[in-house]
């Protein structure tokens, strides 16, 4: 018998997918960056191909429907239900743009943004339960959101996601089961920029890892530094994307 596909727990962040203009350029560095290979995914909103690492799938990446969209990567959160969580979403003052809607056989989604405006998904798993992150090299380690309203967004997320949010370091965490599993933070870390999810993947080294961005064609937003989770490097690829990497040392 197949084994046993179990989803989650609601407010886990379980998936990363980027929507870029050039999905043949992001598959090219984004493989080469993080030792990545790909598998087809749903089609639904496009072209779509999920990214695996040591066997494993750790993202998506596909095509932006939407003409002038920006190349973007999205964290997904996952619930039990995406209907009834995107109804929350409303009640709680974000708004929902896109679903809920079937991904085949793989799950349900939507994708909403919070009321600052960040962008953000909802997985409901079916086949595809998502995965949690981690320190393994390649996969994603960790999520953050910036935001302009710290106080608001805690109470945002903690409400459509059923989840506490606690201090931390820094900033606000979202608790699942005891752990902290994404940073809520505010602040000059905006730098200008609209509120955000921050997506960090794991991997040995982070100043090895952000010069052989450069060398892809990509660029260095921030340059490697110590946080209290690591090294942190904030980067690009070619089309625009913005993500970071995190040294886990595993």
């Amino acid at each position: 018998m197949p084994a046993v596909k179990l989803r989650l727990a609601q407010g886990t962040p379980c998936w990363v997918s980027l929507m870029t203009d050039d999905l043949a350029g992001a598959r090219a560095f984004y493989g080469e960056l993080l030792g990545w290979s790909y598998t087809p995914g749903p089609t639904q909103l496009g072209a779509y191909v999920r990214a695996e690492s040591g066997g494993e799938p750790v993202a998506g990446l596909g095509v932006s429907a939407a003409t002038g969209f920006p190349v973007q990567w999205t964290t997904y959160f996952a619930v039990d239900s995406a209907d009834a969580t995107a109804q929350l979403v409303r009640e709680c003052g974000g708004t929902v743009a896109v679903g809920p809607l079937q991904a085949e056989r793989a799950g349900r989604l939507a994708i909403a943004a919070d009321v600052s405006g960040a962008v953000f998904g909802l997985w409901q798993g079916e086949e595809h339960p998502g995965r949690e992150a981690g320190p393994e090299p390649g996969g994603p380690a960790w999520a953050e959101l910036l935001t302009p309203d710290e106080e608001g967004a805690a109470s945002f997320y903690g409400a459509v996601l059923g989840r506490p949010v606690a201090p931390a370091d820094g900033g606000s965490a979202l608790v699942v089961d005891d752990l902290p599993v994404a940073g809520i933070r505010s602040g000059a870390a905006l730098r200008g920029h609209p509120p955000r999810w921050r997506v960090h993947f794991a991997v040995r080294d982070a100043v090895l890892t952000s010069r052989l961005a450069v060398e892809l064609g990509g660029r260095v937003l921030v340059e490697p530094h110590a946080t209290g989770r690591g090294r942190v490097a904030r980067l690009a690829d070619p089309q625009g994307g913005h993500f970071s990497v995190l040294e886990t040392g595993a």
